[in-house]
């Protein structure tokens, strides 16, 4: 019933006009007014804030803003993996044998996430990792590793919440709202970056141009509140042993290592 209840909730305001009123409001010098109480709300550190927070022209620039230089370390171990973004990982696990991962209850399929039969024959076995971004986070999305992008497509139109009450009650927003997918071949293998769209606004802009990724480079951003899963082929990484769900992060520190050469 809760179920249910939920899921009509969101169908009646996630609608094409309702989402394209709120981006055009987001983008609007009206919507300034309130960026200072939606910072006050989220407890945005200003501190390392490349601008102050009267400089932000609308909430989409203050919602994208950049970080003042320094205010993150990316891990400079030539085989680390990084977090390509603040966030708080939600889940982690390996990729079962028949190609799907469970994430708080239900089961997801990994070739309904990818929409791509190749794809998803590499991920079979190997781990995967989801980064939850609510409002108060920074929402650039930097690359884990160094490598070079070989394969980037886009599935989805709607996007229902990534949240935990979304994750739990929605109609599987991980494999069906918008999402952008970069698969990126490293030193050790392939791994893929799946940018999954939040509720509302279905904003996920790539900034990267070229095929080289140097770790930790900035690749997109989104706006509004969002999730990052990657997916690493089998035996190509070692995640951190104190890593364990719920477990807040920010872009730039150590994930896992890479098992050496590929």
């Amino acid at each position: 019933m809760l179920q249910t209840i939920y899921r009509l909730l969101i169908e009646l305001t996630n609608g094409r006009w309702t989402s394209a009123m709120l981006h055009k409001f987001a983008k609007s010098k009206s919507s300034k007014i309130i960026v200072p109480s939606f910072a006050k709300t989220y407890k945005i550190n200003q501190d390392e804030m490349e601008k102050s927070i009267e400089e932000y022209e609308s909430l989409h620039q203050f919602f994208i803003r950049n970080l003042k230089a320094g205010s993150r370390t990316v891990d400079e171990e030539p085989l680390s993996v990084v977090s390509p973004v603040d966030s708080v990982i939600e889940d982690i696990g390996e990729i079962e044998a028949d190609k799907t991962i469970k994430v708080k209850g239900k089961v997801y399929s990994i070739s309904e996430m990818l929409g791509n039969d190749e794809a998803m024959t590499r991920y079979e076995q190997g781990t995967y990792m989801i980064f939850y971004l609510s409002p108060s986070h920074y929402h650039q999305i930097h690359s884990p590793v160094a490598g070079n992008v070989v394969n980037q497509w886009t599935l989805g139109k709607k996007s229902y919440p990534v949240n935990k009450m979304g994750l739990k009650y929605g109609n599987y927003p991980l494999s069906k709202n918008f999402r952008k997918i970069t698969e990126i071949r490293h030193d050790s293998g392939m791994m893929a970056v799946i940018k999954v769209g939040a509720m509302f606004v279905n904003s996920i802009e790539t900034t990267h141009a070229g095929t080289s990724l140097e770790k930790g480079e900035q690749m997109a951003y989104f706006t509004f509140g969002s999730t990052v899963v990657l997916l690493f082929e089998k035996g190509t990484v070692n995640l951190l042993p104190n890593i364990t769900a719920p477990y807040p992060i920010k872009y730039g520190e150590r994930i896992g290592t890479r098992n050496g050469q590929g």
